[in-house]
């Protein structure tokens, strides 16, 4: 691709995901706030709890770790020894980072509707052939068929990345000066085409520092929901921010009434010996006033909050039903039996068909596709290829699930 087309293809890029980034920094700022700003200003923490209870969940029911939760069935006699390779990807899998990285990413999911989870082959000699990376949506910018990155990197650092890349006369000068100045690196992957440059103006051409191929997209991008003509999926979070920033402000209101309530508002005759600034309202203050004079006298305050409970009860039970917290959490009120068992599991896929079909496709399968790819490149395994030499069966929870709602459909049939 040519370098003037690719650094239009970025800009619209850009361009697009730009609405986004504030809907993301909302989601984000009332779930997981990461400035301490945002943390005084986080007085509802309902929406937080359950993104954190969802992300555990859809881990549990979608790769759960140290069990087997995806297979490889050949198509035929002739067809590579599927097992092994099922054997050999798990064994892989489990030896990453895999099951610690996920959970970032279906944090993300919960909470952007869109995540990243970059796979690379680990250098030789380490204990896996994989080594996972879950990039945040703000570094990360899609289109159809295309994925750019962006990531602040020392100077030094592109240097010893990229050795072979001989940098322009204004990069030099850079280097002299100051070698740990950050630097945006844009890495981009059109198809199967690979650029790397840095971000500093000029020709895109000057500032190109790697180009390549890729038989598998590293960057497996997942989203929860899509709406028609959108690049970028919107997730539990996003559909319940409004009542989650109406929440926190009622919780703040009342926690301003209450303050009020405790400390009382006054008013006192301005009779030139009481001195307001020596007036200390504690429990079991004494406070004098002159002979004669009324000395402070409470103010009535005509807020009255005890509505807001109501109006913040429904709201948590929105948030949380919008967050999927009443139908996967624990039920601990009763024993179930196993009809009402199976009947919470039906409603349960119900809710989750959809969003479990898209992870299948844009996530299960992809990570399979990357992941036989590599190990028959390294010698691992003989070359296998889904819907071609192999059918890749899930048999994690969530497909279990779906299994036994398909059997009960049919014997309601």
């Amino acid at each position: 691709m040519q370098p003037n087309n690719l650094q239009n293809l970025y800009k619209r890029a850009l361009d697009m995901r730009s609405p986004w980034l504030t809907r993301w920094d909302d989601a984000r700022r009332y779930t997981i706030p990461a400035t301490d700003s945002d943390t005084a200003t986080l007085y509802d923490a309902t929406a937080s709890d359950a993104a954190d209870n969802l992300a555990a969940s859809i881990y549990t029911l979608l790769t759960p770790p140290e069990s087997l939760w995806l297979q490889l069935v050949g198509e035929s006699e002739m067809s590579q020894n599927a097992d092994i390779a099922t054997a050999v990807l798990r064994a892989n899998l489990n030896d990453s980072n895999f099951y610690t990285t996920i959970h970032q990413c279906y944090m993300d999911l919960v909470i952007n509707g869109t995540a990243c989870l970059f796979m690379a082959e680990a250098p030789l000699g380490s204990s896996s052939a994989f080594t996972f990376t879950a990039v945040p949506m703000t570094d990360i910018a899609i289109l159809p068929d295309a994925v750019f990155h962006t990531t602040s990197i020392p100077l030094y650092e592109v240097l010893e990345r990229y050795p072979t890349w001989t940098p322009p006369s204004n990069i030099r000068d850079m280097i002299t000066q100051n070698p740990n100045a950050p630097l945006n690196l844009v890495q981009s992957l059109v198809g199967t085409e690979f650029t790397a440059w840095l971000d500093v103006g000029g020709e895109l051409e000057n500032n190109i520092v790697s180009r390549g191929t890729f038989e598998t997209n590293p960057y497996i991008i997942f989203r929860w929901s899509l709406a028609s003509g959108e690049l970028y999926g919107r997730g539990p979070v996003l559909r319940a921010l409004p009542d989650i920033k109406t929440a926190n402000k009622v919780v703040e209101l009342v926690l301003k009434n209450a303050t009020i309530a405790v400390t009382g508002i006054w008013q006192a005759d301005d009779d030139g010996v009481i001195n307001l600034n020596n007036i200390n309202l504690t429990p079991g203050a004494i406070i004098p006033k002159a002979v004669g004079s009324t000395g402070l006298t409470p103010l009535n305050s005509a807020a009255n909050f005890d509505v807001s409970q109501l109006i913040l009860k429904d709201l948590r039970e929105r948030i949380r039903h919008a967050m999927l917290a009443d139908r996967l959490g624990l039920l601990s009120e009763k024993e179930m039996t196993a009809t009402e068992i199976m009947a919470r599991n039906a409603d349960m896929m119900r809710i989750l068909g959809a969003t479990y079909g898209r992870l299948l496709h844009e996530f299960i399968r992809p990570l399979c596709d990357r992941g036989l790819q590599i190990l028959a490149r390294r010698g691992l395994i003989a070359p296998i290829q889904l819907n071609g030499d192999a059918e890749l069966k899930y048999i994690a929870p969530i497909a279990q699930m779906t299994a036994i709602e398909s059997v009960l459909g049919g014997d309601a049939l």
